[in-house]
């Protein structure tokens, strides 16, 4: 017997789901724009489930009057649930929605700050007063979309975001990233230092490094190029997980010790305790400014 009833119930549910969203039509046309109709269709959804297992046939009335005023109760209970604004400023709501649209039927556009204070027979300093205490009462969901652009889907909480913070571990991850190029920056053999710091802090050109190093500009690019490729090693051995296989070769057992000293050159503690984040180029720059002649 259970069964049956059970069948029956959700027989009844899937006939009359086009009841909830004839409810929700009618509803919906006293609520303002921004409350979501979706989630006023799944409180009717619920509140035809209810109505399905309470219906009492015996009772003589027809089951469609029934549902529609148990989803429309269920539709009210949900929006007061979410609205903590006292009813005159709902009624308040609806007056001057209903302003706007008809102003907006009659112009064409969106009727102006002057324009809504004649048609509701209010100042403008009234006016604004009214919209500031309606603004200052509405609740939006987070999830609540502030766009109509579909290329564009912006939520309440995309706009709401700081996208300039940084997460406490994010910070704390900048932080040691930060200072394990520092570390492998001192450890690189003299030269690929003195043209990192040179070229990359002290804003040395290539001739300058050429002319203090005696070399010619194309070594210095090629001592940069080794430079910058033994400090992405060394930085990306600090952050694998993998085992590394036994370096053969000269090359590779020099970068290998070379990324071994750059994680032995401070503890976790060090890297996370240094709060600078620029590097201060001294009184005395390491490289002397050299004038080069064309």
């Amino acid at each position: 017997m259970i069964e049956k009833n059970s069948k029956e119930v959700n027989v009844r549910i899937e006939a009359h789901l086009p009841l909830v969203k004839h409810v929700v039509f009618q509803v919906a046309v006293h609520f303002p724009r921004h409350v979501d109709r979706e989630e006023l269709a799944r409180a009717g959804a619920l509140g035809l489930v209810e109505a399905s297992r309470r219906y009492d046939e015996t009772r003589g009335v027809p089951f469609e009057r029934f549902a529609a005023q148990r989803i429309r109760g269920a539709i009210l209970d949900t929006v007061r649930a979410a609205d903590w604004a006292p009813r005159s400023v709902r009624l308040l709501a609806r007056r001057l929605e209903a302003a706007e649209q008809q102003l907006a039927s009659e112009l064409g556009r969106v009727p102006s700050l002057p324009e809504m204070a004649k048609q509701l027979n209010v100042s403008i300093e009234e006016l604004a007063k009214l919209q500031d205490r309606l603004f200052r009462s509405v609740v939006l969901a987070l999830d609540h979309e502030t766009s109509d652009d579909g290329d564009e889907e912006l939520s309440l909480v995309d706009v709401l975001t700081d996208r300039s913070a940084i997460e406490p571990s994010e910070a704390l991850e900048n932080r040691e990233l930060h200072n394990y190029l520092r570390d492998a920056v001192q450890l690189l053999p003299e030269r690929q230092r003195l043209v990192v710091v040179g070229y990359f802090l002290e804003g040395k050109s290539s001739q300058d490094l050429a002319a203090f190093l005696d070399v010619t500009e194309s070594r210095i690019s090629q001592l940069r190029s080794e430079a910058l490729r033994n400090l992405k090693i060394g930085i990306e051995a600090q952050y694998s997980t993998d085992e590394r296989p036994e370096p053969t070769g000269r090359v590779a057992k020099r970068q290998a010790q070379y990324s071994d000293s750059v994680g032995a050159k401070s503890d976790w503690k060090d890297r996370l305790a240094r709060w600078d984040t620029d590097y201060d180029v001294p009184e005395e720059p390491l490289l002397p400014v050299i004038s080069v002649t064309a």
